[in-house]
């Protein structure tokens, strides 16, 4: 059975998507749109851009948005563009001509690429809406499961809010999982660190609701390494799992591999495995979307890290994940099974590649073998 552990169902940037407003919803995509790494590009001539001034920091907002730059949605292109000094800007965090991705289209693409089950994840620039999220899920009960988005902000600042809604999301919309990207916090509230004590009356009420919690997790704020940082956040999260070892929890992404890059080749220095050693915190294996732009298919440097993540992790705790619809930017959905299944097969068993490239997430998220005829 292959499952895929890392998809997206999102309607368009400027609709609300659990917003507030569509403006406000697009205020999130011209943040990314701000800090992605794929390259900006102007329009008339497509030659680069700069899509850091789609912000105006100040030292106390170093996230500012300018608002002088129109960013919006161009239907006619399917693409986001923005204004600078009389000249139109874009770039393709999101794939070309995607502007939406709903269940259907998701379940296409599976299809075709013989994909039998998946995990939809969450994040606020994509959607908040629980209830759509939901609705994805029932539109292919067999096939797909969600994780549900939280305010992250109001987890230290407001935590009963929090908590209800993360009982909500699993109790009433019954979806399956929790997503929490600290990095939502960092950015609008004072915290540091989603180990300190003003975050832990959420943990409390997370852990009773026996759902896995999936983490995607950036540098710790301050640390200037961000390979140092992202391991930094690791840590927190292991103290986090000492303290609620019933919690069940995952890494998605993998590492920041565009960080490990060294020439050709990716290296990730050996103590930098060690908050995941004596855990059950597992890792996303996702190799194309980060670093499809600086290695080609079939990403042969990713070859010592898999070796790597074998050793230090082991074959059970691996979850292939494609961000469906996103690595469509550098290979085919195909591919982003190819090159662990065709071309990596000599670094896990016939029984291990079963169990990273579905087995795993399908015995955490409740899935079962689709029917046969």
């Amino acid at each position: 059975m292959i499952v895929d552990s890392h998809v997206y169902c999102f309607t368009a940037p400027d609709s609300a998507a659990g917003h507030a407003s569509g403006a406000a919803h697009l205020d999130l995509w011209q943040r990314q749109y701000a800090l992605h790494h794929q390259p900006a590009f102007r329009v008339r001539d497509r030659q680069p851009g700069d899509s850091h001034l789609l912000l105006d920091p100040t030292p106390e907002d170093p996230w500012r948005l300018a608002r002088n730059r129109n960013f919006r949605v161009d239907r006619k292109c399917q693409r986001l563009i923005w204004t600078v000094a009389g000249e139109d800007y874009t770039k393709q965090q999101l794939p070309p001509n995607v502007l939406e991705f709903g269940p259907d289209a998701l379940i296409a693409e599976m299809d075709h690429a013989g994909v039998d089950a998946a995990l939809i994840h969450a994040d606020a620039t994509l959607t908040k809406d629980t209830a759509y999220l939901a609705a994805c899920v029932a539109a292919y009960p067999e096939r797909l499961r969600a994780m549900a988005p939280i305010d992250e902000a109001w987890v230290p600042e407001n935590p009963d809010r929090a908590i209800a809604q993360a009982v909500a999301a699993i109790q009433e919309h019954r979806l399956h999982a929790l997503k929490i990207i600290p990095a939502y916090a960092y950015q609008q509230t004072r915290s540091r660190s989603f180990n300190e004590p003003s975050w832990r009356p959420f943990w409390d009420a997370v852990v009773t609701l026996g759902v896995p919690v999936f983490f995607t997790l950036g540098a710790r704020p301050g640390v200037a390494d961000p390979r140092q940082g992202f391991v930094d956040e690791v840590w927190e999260l292991r103290r986090l799992l000492d303290r609620h070892p019933t919690l069940r929890a995952s890494v998605t992404h993998g590492y920041p591999w565009r960080d490990f890059i060294e020439g050709d080749r990716l290296v990730v220095p050996p103590g930098f495995w060690a908050p995941f050693h004596d855990t059950a915190l597992s890792l996303e294996v996702g190799f194309p979307y980060r670093i499809g732009d600086r290695f080609e298919y079939p990403y042969r440097e990713c070859r010592p890290v898999l070796e790597a993540m074998v050793t230090h992790l082991g074959p059970s705790r691996l979850l292939w994940g494609s961000d469906q619809p996103f690595q469509n930017r550098f290979c085919t959905y195909r591919q982003s099974r190819d090159y662990l299944e065709k071309h990596r097969v000599d670094v896990f068993s016939p029984a291990d590649l079963a169990l990273v490239m579905g087995g795993n997430v399908a015995r955490l998220m409740g899935f079962t073998p689709l029917p046969t005829s």
